[in-house]
């Protein structure tokens, strides 16, 4: 057995780096460093959360993500979940930063978590994720039904 203890980082290729770092900024993330020698940022948070920019994606599948886009379901990561204090703070955030949710505020059930999605402008999926509160005056939560 390996004895994982925390995920590290996560990874992100992104075709436009300043791009990236002004969506991700939104979220508190800043610079750590570059890279001397790969076409890779590294930024955080002042959590520490991790976040490795790849910036050298050259298809943009049509405007598509490969792994949530198309009809066809390839292996793959689909999607980093990030744990947030607040979910009301949250939509209020993206809101005011033009920033669509592209699903949510949903509850996914038994463990009072309540979630909601977004995209980065490569459109790599990010999930939000905080516990439950009183989202009635931002339109409330759905319970998640999945698609077949």
């Amino acid at each position: 057995m390996i004895d994982i203890q925390t995920v590290d980082h996560v990874g992100i290729r992104v075709a436009d780096l300043d791009r990236a770092m002004r969506f991700y900024g939104l979220f508190g993330f800043v610079a750590d460093h570059r890279a001397e020698n790969d076409a890779v940022v590294v930024i955080r948070n002042r959590h520490g959360v991790e976040i490795n920019l790849i910036y050298n994606a050259n298809n943009d599948n049509g405007g598509n993500n490969i792994l949530m886009d198309v009809r066809e379901k390839y292996p793959g990561y689909t999607h980093v979940a990030f744990r947030v204090a607040s979910i009301a703070d949250a939509i209020t955030m993206l809101r005011e930063n033009d920033i669509a949710i592209t699903q949510g505020p949903v509850s996914f059930g038994r463990d009072g978590h309540v979630s909601l999605f977004v995209r980065d402008p490569d459109r790599n999926v990010i999930e939000l994720r905080g516990r439950e509160e009183d989202l009635s005056r931002l339109g409330g939560v759905a319970v998640y039904v999945p698609e077949n």
